[in-house]
């Protein structure tokens, strides 16, 4: 088997998380599959993936490794690509990322209008309410919202949103409206672990961070669940101002505590730096983001923020 078939073998591993997984994508038995990565390890004098009963993963060399390979396959790709079809059609396969409430109103619309201008790409569109790794989960974009931490990754600035605290009117007239961030320890609580710790809430008192300690009514770890309860009269919970616009401009939910808000979380779109941005990647980064800049439930960015960063 030659390299570059060894290495496709690698990344569909890890990608798809098991020989037989590979094996399905690529149309090969799953033991063609352990003798091409054996092949490989054998060459390179070093393990590659760490295997138990139930999992694969790459071992620290593979990761290094893994970027090489993505790289390299990227590159033919993208050269095989060239030669079929002009800059102005990317074609390929494209795999993007967003969190559940944020994807479903504002990304999918875009992703379907970006399928129908371009007939030659694939969509592969990942909704999770956690924090997507590109390198080791095969995404190409992913919308984030939160503060950066990854250097690998290279990063367009959309806007801000708030973080903010919601009641529904009912539970309001049932309990009253408390007045300052504390007087949540005597009123019940939804907690929604994407953006919070379950246990403490954090607020903003005179430009200094106020944390709160709190006993949750209730913990969920997806935004429309909480959003949910609180329709109904669970609690209140914190969300990001988006994640509740509906419900607010329909009167079904009220933000409280405005005066209490800490700062804006930051808008992304993040995708690897590698030479495969200038396709699919590229057009899909130009298609999305001067609409995403302009939504109304994102706060603009300024002229230094909206100059690419790492």
């Amino acid at each position: 088997m030659d390299k570059l078939r060894e290495m496709e073998v690698f990344v569909a591993i890890v990608d798809r998380g098991s020989f037989t997984g590979a094996a399905d994508k690529l149309g090969m038995s799953a033991a063609a599959a352990s003798r091409a990565v054996g092949s490989l390890e054998t060459r390179l004098g070093t393990h590659l993936l760490a295997r138990t009963t139930r999992t694969v993963r790459p071992t620290d060399a593979g990761m290094t490794y893994l970027e090489t390979c993505r790289k390299v396959l990227d590159a033919i790709t993208d050269a095989e690509a060239n030669i079929a079809a002009d800059q102005l059609k990317p074609v390929g396969t494209l795999t993007v990322s967003a969190p559940i409430l944020f994807g479903q109103r504002y990304v999918a619309p875009l992703i379907n209008a970006f399928v129908l201008r371009y007939p030659d790409v694939s969509i592969n569109a990942v909704y999770a309410d956690r924090t997507t790794r590109l390198l080791e989960e095969g995404v190409d974009i992913a919308i984030r919202v939160g503060h950066l931490g990854d250097s690998s990754t290279f990063a367009i600035p959309l806007g801000f949103v708030r973080r903010r605290t919601y009641a529904a009117p009912s539970y309001l007239a049932e309990h009253g409206e408390p007045l300052h961030p504390r007087d949540l320890t005597n009123h019940h609580c939804i907690s929604f672990t994407g953006i919070s710790l379950p246990l403490e809430w954090v607020f903003n008192e005179n430009g200094s961070r106020l944390p709160v300690r709190l006993r949750p009514r209730m913990i969920v770890d997806l935004g429309p669940a909480a959003v949910l309860a609180a329709l109904e009269g669970v609690g209140i919970t914190q969300l990001l101002s988006y994640q509740a616009a509906l419900e607010v401009a329909d009167g079904t939910l009220q933000p409280i505590l405005t005066s209490f808000e800490p700062e804006s979380t930051p808008v992304s779109l993040l995708h690897i730096e590698r030479r495969s941005a200038s396709g699919k990647i590229r057009a899909f980064a130009e298609f999305v983001t001067e609409t995403l800049r302009k939504n109304a439930h994102l706060q603009g960015v300024d002229a230094t923020a909206m100059r690419t960063s790492r």
